[in-house]
């Protein structure tokens, strides 16, 4: 089975590299370029994990995490953050949101696919 992969960030260049990166391992991506594009995509790709980015415009990060476990279709799906920022103080923050887990970017490719296979819960 394929897993499907959510990936929302703001920059077109990040959704990209993803892309590239999660195809090539495998993966189905669908990219969402911001927090409420992200969540209008939700429902329909019942993704099995989703990364999301924190700092957006619209929605960010956190309120991606927050709406998406209020939700019935993400309640229990796998949240990394990945993200340029790396404060314990953010990181805090999206855990007790939901996050499962925070990856730094620039993110390094097998160590990524390495976080996703072993979040996801198929």
């Amino acid at each position: 089975m394929t897993l499907r992969i959510l990936a929302i960030d703001d920059s077109r260049t990040m959704r990209g590299l993803l892309r590239a990166s999660l195809e090539e391992a495998g993966f189905d991506v669908t990219t969402a370029e911001d927090g409420i594009d992200g969540m209008e995509r939700l429902e329909a790709v019942a993704p099995d994990v989703i990364i999301t980015d924190i700092n957006m415009p619209r929605l960010d990060g956190f309120g991606v995490i927050e709406a998406v476990r209020k939700s019935d279709e993400g309640r229990s799906v796998p949240i990394l953050v990945l993200s340029t920022e790396s404060g314990v103080e953010m990181k805090d923050r999206a855990r007790r949101s939901g996050a499962t887990g925070w990856i730094v970017k620039p993110f390094d490719d097998a160590r990524l696919i390495s976080a996703i296979r072993r979040v996801a819960r198929v």
